[in-house]
């Protein structure tokens, strides 16, 4: 009776120790644990599968077979370019402003805003009264100092008066005859000209207003070159160099172009850590314009001789392996292969194969995701 009573108590032992913990079954932990034995579990599952339709396949080579059609493109190595996007906008050749070195009333201003001017054309001209008023008197005086001067002159070609009287008529022509010219030189200030080629950005005073001298009166822009400049990170510092290819896109415009890096900056933004990169652009149709957005294409990686693929026919295991299906070969017979494969760098939907395809494969692309190890195939026209 006793060993019958051991044998339960061991018997209820043993199911009390396989019973699991509510408590661990609700941990992280515990659940964590479950989810890799299920993968594991899993994993094991579809090698096993594989396993065994490829031995029924064997055994039964012509019972049951499913034929797919499929689409392939052989695998052949080029040349593969890794792109980065950076964001940048359009800057005028020049901005300079035309001001007043006179100061003074504006009387008159002679263009518009958004009116093309030439280098030198009259921009606005000053209010220059006084200094008219000024150059009558002084005009004034300068006959009566030529006057004096050339009665002197005669007395002194004939040995009369002294030689100061002659001098000082004679300086005193001279000296008005200067400040004719200084206020001559002054009244040409009055007019403001354009210093360059440009368009009238904008109209800073208005007719009628008062300006110091120096003020700038209107705002003129050169956009026949225009520049590109972007923000570049200073991790690509050793990798863009002037001269190097990029690609430039203006979204509002839909057009697009090749160019060059022109210049690279020479100082890092402590701010964001990027330096400025410009490309320069003639403009002859004045399209783009100042502060428009352009996007920058500048190849940071390129890989010689490299086989890559879409990364739409790359598939996963639930253990992480990576592969594809190609087209195997056996006499007349057709079907998909499954090669194990390691990817590296990936850009613009392609992804390099750095292992587990050669060139001349035939990898499949339609049918892929429909296909096993083993499938029967039949080629598309």
């Amino acid at each position: 009776m006793k060993t019958l009573v051991y044998i339960f108590s061991g018997l209820l032992l043993i199911a009390s120790c396989n019973q699991p913990s509510i408590v661990n079954q609700d941990s992280p932990e515990a659940k964590k644990q479950l989810l890799e034995e299920k993968k594991a579990q899993l994993a094991a599952l579809e090698k096993e599968i594989e396993s065994r339709t490829a031995e029924v396949n064997a055994l039964f080579p012509n019972e049951n077979k499913v034929v797919v059609s499929v689409t392939y493109d052989t695998v052949k190595a080029d040349v593969f370019n890794r792109y980065i996007d950076l964001q940048a906008v359009v800057e005028p050749n020049d901005i300079v402003n035309a001001s007043s070195e006179l100061g003074g009333r504006i009387v008159r201003l002679a263009v518009k805003e958004g009116q093309n001017v030439k280098k030198g054309q009259l921009i606005a001209t000053m209010d220059a009264e006084s200094l008219e008023k000024q150059k009558e008197e002084v005009l004034k005086a300068l006959d009566l100092a030529n006057d004096v001067y050339e009665r002197q002159k005669r007395l002194w070609e004939q040995n009369i008066g002294s030689e100061v009287q002659y001098l000082q008529a004679k300086n005193t022509k001279e000296r008005t005859e200067k400040s004719l010219q200084t206020l001559e030189t002054q009244l040409k200030k009055r007019n403001v000209y354009a210093p360059i080629n440009g368009i009238v950005d904008m109209l800073l005073m208005k007719e009628g207003e008062m300006t110091a001298p120096g003020t700038p009166v209107v705002r003129l822009l050169n956009v026949s070159k225009v520049k590109v400049v972007a923000d570049v990170p200073e991790s690509y510092l050793g990798k863009i160099k002037t001269g190097d290819p990029i690609s430039l896109s203006f979204p509002a415009l839909g057009k697009e172009m090749k160019q060059r890096v022109s210049q690279l900056g020479r100082t890092i933004d402590p701010a964001n850590r990027t330096f400025k990169m410009e490309v320069w652009i003639d403009n002859p149709d004045g399209s783009l314009k100042p502060n428009l957005l352009s996007i920058v294409k500048v190849n940071d990686l390129t890989i010689k001789d490299a086989v890559s693929i879409s990364v739409d026919l790359v598939q996963q295991e639930v253990n992480g392996r990576k592969y594809v299906y190609v087209i195997q070969e056996s006499g007349d017979v057709l079907t998909a292969a499954k090669k194990y494969i390691e990817t590296g760098e990936s850009a613009d939907g392609k992804v390099v194969v750095t292992s587990g395809l050669n060139k001349g494969d035939k990898i499949i692309v339609k049918g892929a995701r429909t296909v096993s190890d083993g499938t029967i195939l039949k080629i598309e026209s």
